[in-house]
């Protein structure tokens, strides 16, 4: 839900139901890397409530248009934080199979010394 002036589309605050901090200081961080924002910053009303309030004030952009910019790039953020480390699983997995099998032919070559012995 939107809150602001119907005169003065630069300011707005964006409540958001069923949300906490975790998404709050995510969305504040993104919209303070964007240079068209003046003022950002987000407040619970009360700890017992699921509800977020992001205010959100511009140089003359549409404050809604830069709310959903930032919502774009914080996803693009999490998508590449997602793949990469997914990528490093895979390529400690991937490691760790090499390993474990240069030990297992250890292990029997060592094995099989011992009972020609």
């Amino acid at each position: 839900m939107e809150h602001g002036s119907f005169t003065d589309n630069s300011a707005a605050t964006f409540s958001l139901t069923d949300e906490d901090h975790t998404i709050a200081n995510a969305v504040r961080f993104t919209l303070n890397q964007d240079p068209r924002v003046t003022f950002c910053g987000y407040s619970i009303p009360h700890p017992s409530e699921a509800r977020v309030n992001i205010r959100v004030q511009t140089t003359g952009d549409l404050a809604r248009e830069v709310l959903k910019d930032a919502c774009q790039n914080l996803m693009l953020m999490c998508r590449h934080v997602r793949c990469t480390f997914d990528k490093a699983v895979e390529d400690f997995k991937a490691s760790n199979a090499v390993k474990a099998i240069k030990i297992d032919s250890q292990d029997s070559s060592g094995d099989d010394s011992e009972e020609s012995e």
